[in-house]
């Protein structure tokens, strides 16, 4: 065949691939969001099935013939070398990596679930802590089979954020931990931040619901190509055309929900902004979760949380809600800017934030360089919360238990919630200096400039660039860490009263 039915038929195998990684992926959110809990192992067997013959397919033969033959000699323009690059990376990481030790891993990780949901559910760790261990040592063996050049933690971590490694992130997390330790004390225990209240009240779920939809379609977000459902952990999956929200409600505030929405919906721009020219290739595929997750951020909390866009949609709260017409701007803005030592990852505040996903990823290294034992991760975790945020959870459901990723075997992947707001914040500086009057756009609920630099920059581009050559192509600089810091001592400073 000449070079061009090569190509088409290795494009064929990526689509097969990838509407196998679509399969597994919905069958994970229908078990989430609406499977009977005695579906849960034939569930786990369906997961294991799909993923082993996504495995079989990216290590197979064919495949390997045609990567080999692209790559001797044939002449590829840009968008066709990045699937090919993109393509040979995972195959190469999937070669190392036995087909029965994928099957295994798919299959625990279904049943870790469940058991962690239980385990949740009556703050029970030492309930999960078998299918944990279980876990650790699978996913230490995948780590051991793909190898590493300085430790297993960096073989796992690879596999979300391309190029980034735990040397790398322990400079980075150092500096925001080092500033933000003392930061939250500052605010925290400032004499403002009693003053602070959120507004409590009758918000009808379904009410809520509309409200959130309606935010989501004004800032862009396609309703003929994503919907929203209910899960015990916020989440979005799906691809371009079919994109999943998932949130949970509080029928006494508001801004869970709220601001879950604004995040999984950031997700969800993403997806529904790659190129559909090519859907179903790795060119349409997001660069990374820390790129992934810097959109879900930038929408949740420097859009969703700023002063100009509270200008705009305050008023449509008093609409939805007629019993908060009596909060002014500045209360509202003050109540979702609250700075607190809170227990809960995803209602934290952006100060507190990245302290929490610090915590996490020095612990997972620990449990994955056998420096720390299951047994122990409860009192570890405990004393790494007193000692970063000054407070110690009363169980282990707003503890250890809180998260559902080392129930999925997701390990590697925390860090990147952190990254993700580094690249939110050098992102949204440099959307700031190209969009002339971005702030005033936002002010009259005009998020299209915003969006518009958002495709072209960074959706749109799927994986032609690895996350720190995107960066640097974006904003000009190599990532760091000043950018995030600046924009929370403003904010934050400014708010309290402080600095």
């Amino acid at each position: 065949m000449n070079s061009s039915e090569r190509y088409d038929a290795f494009l064929d195998i990526t689509r097969q691939i990838h509407a196998l990684e679509l399969a597994a992926e919905f069958l994970s959110w229908d078990q989430q969001t609406g499977m009977p809990p005695k579906g849960a192992p034939a569930r786990a067997l369906q997961l294991s099935t799909v993923e082993g013959i996504r495995h079989a397919v990216l290590t197979g033969d064919e495949l390997g013939e045609h990567l080999e033959a692209l790559g001797n000699g044939v002449s590829l323009d840009g968008d066709a070398a990045v699937n090919v690059r993109e393509m040979e990376r995972l195959r190469r990481r999937a070669l190392c990596i036995p087909n029965a030790l994928v099957r295994e891993i798919s299959k625990v990780q279904s049943l870790a679930m469940e058991a962690w949901i239980r385990a949740r559910s009556d703050s029970d760790f030492g309930a999960f802590a078998p299918w944990l261990g279980e876990m650790l040592d699978l996913k230490r063996q995948e780590a051991d089979e793909v190898g590493y050049d300085e430790c297993r933690y960096d073989a796992l971590h690879d596999e979300y954020e391309p190029g980034s490694t735990a040397r790398r992130l322990k400079v980075l997390f150092r500096t925001l931990r080092d500033e933000l330790v003392p930061l939250v004390a500052e605010l925290a225990d400032s004499p403002a931040a009693a003053k602070r209240k959120g507004v409590v009240g009758d918000f009808a779920v379904d009410r809520q619901k509309a409200f959130a939809v309606n935010l989501l379609t004004t800032i862009g977000f396609d309703w003929d190509a994503g919907r929203v459902d209910v899960s015990a952990h916020p989440f979005c999956s799906g691809n371009l055309h079919d994109v999943r929200l998932t949130t949970r409600y509080d029928e006494n505030d508001i801004t869970r929900a709220l601001f879950g929405l604004l995040h999984e919906g950031g997700h969800g721009l993403y997806e529904q902004g790659f190129d559909p020219a090519f859907e179903g290739t790795p060119r349409a595929r997001a660069v990374s979760l820390g790129i992934h997750e810097s959109q879900s951020r930038m929408w949740e909390n420097l859009v969703g949380r700023s002063r100009p866009f509270w200008e705009f949609a305050l008023p449509l709260l008093h609409e939805a809600f007629p019993f908060t017409s009596s909060v002014g701007l500045d209360d509202w803005y003050a109540a979702i800017n609250r700075v607190e030592r809170s227990m809960i990852r995803v209602e934290a505040d952006e100060v507190t934030y990245n302290l929490h996903i610090i915590l996490r990823f020095e612990l997972e290294m620990e449990l994955i360089e056998d420096r720390l034992s299951v047994a122990d991760l409860p009192a570890a975790w405990n004393d790494r919360m007193k000692s970063f945020l000054g407070v110690v959870p009363a169980n282990d459901a707003e503890g250890v238990l809180q998260d559902i990723h080392w129930a999925h075997g997701i390990f590697g992947y925390f860090p990147t919630y952190a990254l993700g707001n580094l690249y939110a914040s050098q992102f949204f500086h440099a959307a700031r200096n190209d969009i002339p009057g971005m702030d005033e756009a936002i002010r009259k609920g005009n998020f299209a400039p915003l969006l518009g630099w958002l495709r072209e920059k960074i959706h749109t581009r799927g994986r032609t660039l690895w996350p720190e050559d995107l960066v640097k192509d974006v904003t000009g600089e190599a990532l760091n860490a000043d950018y995030q810091l600046d924009y929370l001592k403003e904010k934050f400073r400014s708010l309290y009263g402080a600095g």
